[in-house]
Formats: structure tokens, C-alpha cells, sequence
């Protein structure tokens, strides 16, 4: 066994604090990759709380991981030791379902293997996640990241990244649309780059009227502040798509109001309570709620390429080991733009 050190909560809703355990080792199919950066979401938080399902404890969270392998097994072809790599949300799947099989192994009809907070596909083995210095994952789901990019900056991208990039695509967001991106956190601000890459008329929905700032220097083209009722009025079925991805409580039906006929909300983001929508908020226009996870690997891939030739990349602020239980508490104020990095070199 490889021995690890990592920060851990210890049980619910815990500090987290030094802890040492141990991963496999070595098989013939994983590669092993030191640890450089791990991003920091808020669904860390959401876990490390149980405020969607009871966690696996300890547990050791991050799931936007970027490193350097240091060690493949003996049947690994497409890494070699000094590679970057990274892994997101999930490091295993049943590999043979109909969704496996059609590259959307995070809709594995077996349920995919999380990165932390899961279980092994022996069903018994806890999985730790980025928050520690090194990892051991098969080679299916490790990905493949450009040296050209400021690697602390992708981290967040195997994350974030790829919840926004993967509705786009499949939705087919692109030029000759108008597309709402529904809150500037983490998720939204990545949507907003995407968007705008993808050739969509992008505006930003914010309750926070010091956002625009922002949001128009990360290339929105309209900005909407939605506790001002003259201006949602006036965005009142304007938009073919809405990028939600607010994790807390709000008015659909409100926003469904703003959609075209025919028009599309996608949640990417999780309220702890389920919403409330009224059947005519759908049936006046035709309109649909989506949903969206995170993306397969090869789409994953695709994320990560695309970024490296379109020099796109998290807008983050580092911060050492020892400060994540402050960047929890700022996390939870809104008080980041727009992902917080750990630096694993201070672990």
C-alpha cells in the first residue's frame, strides 16, 4: 500500500485536519500521479456536511485534480512517467452499460466510482480524494493536460469546467442563440467563457448588481440583475437557453418567464430542497427544464483540448492547505472569484 498524507473531515460536518491513509498500490492498468494543485468546490462542502446523502467518513474531499505521474502500470499506454494529468469526479465505472459504452460513464447504469466519497467497485473500499499528494487511478480516467496552460488555473476544470462545457455541447449552444448564465459562482463564470466561445449571445442573471463588472470582462454581453423588476420585464421571454447553476434555493417559474417559446432551463446546480414549478411555467411557450451532470472522460478530453487552444482557463485565487476551512466560510459568503486552488505543495 502507498502510504498518503491528506487533510480529512473526520466525521460530519468536522474541521478538516492532517490525516494519513493509505491507497493501493500500483496495478497493471492505473497510473499514479503526485498531487500539484486540487480546486476547491462547494459540493466539498455539501458532502463534507451530508446535506445530500450521508457521507463516507473520514472522508477527504477534491475532485478537480492536476498533477505529474510518477508511476503506470505495466498495461498503461497512453501515460509515461512526467506526464501531467488530471482526474475529476469520478475514477472508475462498470465500463461495459449502454452509457459506459457510449462514453457517459458518469451515467453509469451501475453508478460510476466517485473520486471521493464513494466506493470502490468492490463495493467496500472507501475512495479519497484530491485533497492529499498523490492518487493512484485507472488509466480509462485519467486525462491528458497541457503544458501550456497555468496548471492551477485548469484545476478547476475537471470540475466546473466540464458541468458547463457538457450541457453547452449537448444542447448545441452556439451562434444565433441567446444564452442566460444564471449566477457568477465557480460554475457560472466558466459557463460565461464558454459561451462566449461557443459564439452564443451570452447575458448574466445575478442577484448582485457588483457583478457586472466582472461578468463583462469574462466577455458577457448583457447583464441582468434579477431583484430589479423593470429589468427582468424587459428579459421576460427573451432567451433560447438558461445556464442555471445556482445551488441555492430560487424561483424557477420566475425564470422560466424569461425563455422563448420553445426555450430551455438546464440545472447544473444542486438546492438543497427540490423546487416548486407550476405546470403552466412550462405549458405557456412550450418551454422544458434539462438537467446535466458532469461530462464523460472523452468529453472531458474534448474540454480540456478545446481549452488549451482557445487559452481558456478558471479565474482562481490559491490558497495553502491550511486556510481551507476559511476558504469554506468565503465559500459560503460568495466571498471568491472565482474558484479557490490549494496549493499541495504546502500540505
Amino acid at each position: 500500500m502507498i502510504e498518503t498524507k491528506g487533510y480529512a473531515a473526520q466525521s460530519v460536518a468536522e474541521e478538516l485536519t492532517p490525516w494519513t491513509f493509505e491507497r493501493r498500490e500500483v496495478g497493471p492498468h492505473d497510473v499514479q500521479f503526485d498531487i500539484l494543485f486540487c480546486g476547491v468546490c462547494h459540493s466539498d462542502l455539501h458532502q463534507i456536511k451530508n446535506d445530500w446523502f450521508p457521507g463516507i467518513f473520514p472522508m477527504v474531499p477534491g475532485h478537480e485534480i492536476v498533477g505529474r505521474v510518477i508511476k503506470v502500470g505495466d498495461h498503461v499506454k497512453k501515460f509515461k512517467v512526467g506526464d501531467l494529468a488530471g482526474t475529476g469526479c469520478m475514477v472508475d465505472s462498470c465500463q461495459e452499460c449502454e452509457n459506459c459504452k457510449k462514453d457517459l460513464e458518469q451515467y453509469c447504469l451501475e453508478g460510476s466510482t466517485q473520486t471521493y466519497n464513494g466506493l470502490e467497485r468492490d463495493g467496500k473500499t472507501p475512495t479519497y480524494g484530491g485533497y492529499s499528494n498523490t492518487i493512484v487511478v485507472r488509466e480509462e480516467f485519467v486525462l491528458h493536460v497541457s503544458e501550456k496552460l497555468n496548471l492551477a488555473a485548469v484545476a478547476p476544470l475537471l470540475c466546473a469546467g466540464i458541468t458547463t462545457y457538457s450541457p453547452l455541447r449537448h444542447w448545441k449552444v452556439g451562434k444565433g442563440h441567446k444564452l442566460a448564465v444564471l449566477g457568477l459562482g465557480g460554475l457560472g463564470h466558466m459557463a460565461v467563457k464558454f459561451g462566449v466561445a461557443f459564439g452564443a449571445d451570452v447575458t448574466v442573471l445575478s442577484t448582485s448588481p457588483k457583478k457586472e463588472e466582472d461578468a463583462r470582462k469574462l466577455g458577457a454581453h448583457n447583464f441582468v440583475v434579477t431583484t430589479d423588476e423593470a429589468q427582468v420585464k424587459a428579459a421576460m421571454g427573451t432567451f433560447d437557453f438558461i445556464l442555471d447553476t445556482v445551488s441555492a434555493e430560487h424561483d424557477f417559474n420566475m425564470y422560466l418567464s424569461l425563455l422563448r417559446t420553445d426555450g430551455t432551463l438546464i440545472c447544473v446546480g444542486v438546492p438543497p430542497k427540490p423546487a416548486e414549478i407550476a405546470a403552466f411555467s412550462l405549458l405557456g411557450g412550450r418551454k422544458s427544464i434539462g438537467g446535466s451532470g458532469i461530462g464523460g472522460i472523452a468529453e472531458t478530453q474534448e474540454m480540456l483540448d478545446f481549452c488549451a487552444e482557445n487559452d481558456i482557463v478558471s479565474d482562481i485565487e490559491m490558497i495553502d492547505m491550511k486556510d481551507i476551512q476559511t476558504a469554506y466560510d468565503r465559500m459560503e459568503k460568495g466571498d471568491v472569484r472565482y474558484r479557490f486552488v490549494i496549493d499541495m505543495a504546502t500540505l
